[in-house]
């Protein structure tokens, strides 16, 4: 393999590159646009419920339960009303997430040291939803019930009973449970594969369509200097959206990076000839843009996005879901972007997930080198 020969074919996709400015700047911003998108409209976080309230007690015990849902950050008294039917239409509407229906005698139960039951009608439309905001109200209630236990045996003249057990809670990692410093370091993956993935499966198949493949054969131009010479401008416009999306990452979402930032853009830079080299394959066997662009999307960017641990757990997957998960290479570069942006742990602990993208990039580099110069043509 002739060097010079190699960085001709990649000073011609440079000059391409610039005399097409327009989708460059499309690629530059598609970052951008990525993650004002996920990480503004995406978020798992449970904040400022709107709650409707059908208070039938009126009693001094139904309002200090009230008050706990008031000074909780998690919920917001927005209305209150007259029936039950109107909590369901609000709900079936998506003007309150959660309905509290009191009855009647909640206080007199109460006072009487009887149980006083009250319905909590939660919106299952989004069932994960649903759930934290019921264990929200659950703790809220037996908060309030501790009080109302205390009260009464202050009251009887009786000890108040000490609990023993008292858990101190410690989030580690994402100690304020901020779901955007979850989503990045993942989005940043996802985003790495779309631009690597896309950018070189159009390259080859490109000249095809031109027809000028012909004319770079005729020449004394090997397939692996064609092959690598255009896969090197890719990887350096790849490594430019990687670290405007790390910027932005940074500055614009303040998301923390507690590990090694010099490990992080190695381990990247593997991924990203893994992504390159997968897209030139699908290009050496594509027959045009239009097929070369889908095949790209369905066998890299859709894996990354839903079977990587991007978003959905892959543990809470079916079983066949997380075997074939192990095929995706994102897999891999987003347990190492979360384990150094929020545990901030090393190539001690990463090195398994780092030598899997490694013998994924021989492995597609190797295979693409080697495929038959006539499927080319």
């Amino acid at each position: 393999m002739d060097l010079g020969r190699t960085w001709a074919i990649a000073r011609k996709e440079f000059i391409h590159i610039r005399r097409d400015p327009y989708s460059l700047i499309m690629i530059m911003l598609l970052p951008v646009i990525q993650l004002l998108i996920y990480g503004y409209a995406l978020t798992f976080n449970i904040k400022d419920v709107p709650v409707a309230v059908y208070n039938r007690d009126r009693g001094h015990l139904a309002d200090k339960y009230l008050n706990e849902f008031r000074g909780s950050p998690y919920f917001k008294l927005t209305r209150a009303v007259d029936n039950s039917e109107e909590i369901d239409r609000l709900i079936a509407d998506r003007q309150v997430r959660l309905g509290l229906v009191f009855p009647h005698d909640f206080t007199r139960l109460l006072h009487r040291g009887r149980t006083a039951p009250i319905q909590a009608l939660v919106d299952g439309a989004e069932p994960n939803a649903a759930h934290v905001i019921l264990g929200y109200v659950q703790a809220i209630s037996a908060d309030f019930n501790q009080q109302v236990l205390g009260d009464r045996l202050n009251r009887e003249g009786l000890p108040r009973l000490e609990v023993r057990l008292k858990p101190e809670w410690r989030f580690w990692f994402n100690e304020d449970l901020e779901s955007i410093n979850f989503i990045v370091p993942g989005l940043i993956v996802v985003i790495m594969t779309m631009v690597g993935t896309i950018l070189s499966a159009l390259s080859v198949v490109r000249e095809v369509e031109r027809g000028t493949m012909e004319s770079l054969f005729a020449t004394s131009l090997e397939k692996s200097e064609l092959l690598l010479g255009k896969l090197a401008p890719y990887f350096c416009v790849s490594m430019a959206v990687l670290s405007l999306a790390m910027l932005m990452g940074h500055f614009l979402f303040e998301v923390p990076l507690r590990g090694s930032l010099g490990l992080l853009i190695g381990l990247s830079a593997i991924y990203l000839l893994v992504m390159l080299a997968q897209g030139l394959l699908v290009s050496v066997t594509s027959a045009n843009q239009l097929q070369a662009f889908q095949t790209a999307m369905l066998i890299n960017f859709l894996p990354a996005l839903l079977m990587s641990g991007f978003v959905f757990s892959i543990r809470l997957m079916p079983l066949p879901l997380q075997i074939l998960s192990y095929i995706v290479p994102a897999k891999y570069l987003v347990t190492i972007s979360k384990g150094i942006y929020l545990k901030g742990i090393g190539l001690d602990i990463l090195w398994p997930d780092a030598l899997i993208l490694v013998a994924f990039a021989a492995t597609f580099l190797l295979f693409t080198l080697r495929h038959p110069v006539r499927k080319i043509r």
